[in-house]
């Protein structure tokens, strides 16, 4: 049976350099024989907002309902985001905060702080780019994004395991720099890691 990989692709912008490492892992995967899914979040149509909270949640929309399904369908999810002030961009944390609702990310527990995760037998991949070099986001300002991402929202829906994959310095790096972090990403999609 084949692995189902589904592509988050999170940067606004698809003609960037994150978006190309999203790309190269779906190729990758494809060419192991994989299924593979693509989803451009600035292509679809919702509101990033939950303006009453999760107490007066709105309805889903289309384009959610169907990231949704395709989240049941995978068994990876692959997240390719750029790291803005420390973290994803808005566009990523409105998805995340829109989809991964209730009784479909996890089921709260009467009498339990620990949910009940409704997204095991899933594991991630999460392919982040920054300005700043990768140690500097770890050691100086403590990767906030990874442990939220890796912890706080895939690893309480039950995701797991979550790798992370970083490619930094992205300002200022070589077109051979860059080449080589393409057919990195190429590589960890073929082997699906």
């Amino acid at each position: 049976m084949s692995a189902k990989v589904l592509v988050l692709h999170g940067h606004p912008d698809e003609s960037s350099f994150c978006s190309a490492l999203s790309r190269a892992y779906a190729a990758g995967a494809r060419g192991a024989a994989a299924e593979v899914r693509e989803l451009h979040l600035g292509a679809l149509e919702f509101d990033p907002v939950l303006r009453a909270g999760y107490a007066k949640a709105p309805a889903l929309e289309p384009d959610l309902l169907a990231a949704q399904e395709a989240m049941r369908w995978a068994d990876h999810l692959v997240w390719s985001y750029p790291i803005w002030w420390g973290l994803p961009p808005a566009l990523v944390k409105g998805f995340v905060e829109r989809v991964f609702a209730p009784d479909f990310a996890f089921r709260r527990r009467e009498g339990s702080l620990l949910p009940e995760a409704l997204l095991k037998g899933r594991s991630a991949r999460l392919l982040v780019t920054m300005d700043a070099p990768p140690w500097y986001y770890r050691w100086i300002t403590g990767a906030p994004a990874h442990r939220a991402m890796s912890r706080a929202t895939l690893g309480y829906c039950g995701v797991s395991p979550v790798r992370i994959s970083e490619f930094g310095s992205v300002r200022g790096s070589s077109e051979a720099k860059r080449a080589a972090w393409l057919k990195v990403a190429g590589e960890l999609g073929r082997l699906r890691a």
